[in-house]
């Protein structure tokens, strides 16, 4: 039976993530503390590393509880409370960037990319472990860069590709006590084609990635969603709110 292995969540938008244990699933479909934060210049526009290689440099570790957060590049690192120090912690990430930085906060709904489908990203491991061998990188580099919410341990790679349907349609999947609605292959931007921690391209690393999409997509994948073959975990919508545990048995439920 597949079961979910990990659970992924960032906490600030395009910087690192942490592995929990457990994580509720909010109303909005997002996971809670995931993308709750985000980093936004004075025009109100994200800065993710879509943006600027720059993010990739940044280490970053939290406590959720504390609400405080660790902040490392070039082996310096820094501590700040994001409540009490949110000045000194938005003066830090302006000097990095060098231009004014603010820290937005949203408990709600977090700030995910797909508004329509703002639930948590899946792959499976054997996915991972497949396109670590199309480019000879290791399972956790691979992970870095796609940057899916929830791992599922199964034997399949691409077992996923079974989670959407005709577009307009969806697959629901219970997970635990959590249901959710797989809507669609997620589109892939520029970040995964660049070194997790130091933002170096790899050339050609979006065109092999395509080739060898298209080669090894499974039967069970629906190929009217796929105008073109950069695309890797599966997106989703909320149905049945809950919390989300690792160990949780997924079940496939068809069509909705």
């Amino acid at each position: 039976m597949p079961h979910l292995a990990q659970i992924l969540i960032y906490p600030i938008k395009s910087l690192d993530p942490i592995s929990v244990q457990q994580a509720r699933v909010l109303p909005s479909g997002a996971l809670e503390h995931d993308r709750r934060f985000a980093l936004v210049d004075q025009d109100g526009s994200v800065m993710t590393a879509k943006r600027s290689p720059l993010v990739h440099q940044i280490r970053s570790s939290y406590d959720l509880e504390a609400r405080t957060i660790s902040l490392v590049v070039d082996g310096q690192g820094k501590r700040f409370h994001l409540d009490q120090d949110r000045h000194a912690l938005e003066e830090w990430f302006s000097g990095y960037f060098s231009l004014p930085i603010r820290l937005i906060e949203n408990a709600e709904s977090g700030f995910p990319d797909d508004l329509d489908s703002p639930g948590p990203t899946i792959v499976s491991t054997a996915t991972l472990d497949a396109v670590t061998g199309w480019f000879g990188l290791g399972c956790d580099e691979v992970r870095r860069r796609f940057r899916a919410n929830l791992e599922i341990e199964v034997e399949e790679p691409f077992w996923e590709d079974r989670l959407y349907a005709e577009a307009g349609a969806g697959i629901g999947f219970d997970m635990g006590e959590v249901r959710l609605l797989g809507t669609n292959p997620c589109q892939r931007c520029p970040v995964p084609t660049r070194d997790s921690t130091t933002g170096e391209v790899m050339p050609g690393f979006a065109r092999t990635f395509a080739e060898n999409r298209e080669k090894t997509l499974p039967e069970w994948a629906n190929k009217s969603r796929f105008d073109h073959y950069y695309r890797l975990a599966t997106n989703t919508r909320l149905e049945i709110s809950g919390t989300l545990q690792v160990g949780d048995e997924v079940r496939v439920l068809g069509l909705s």
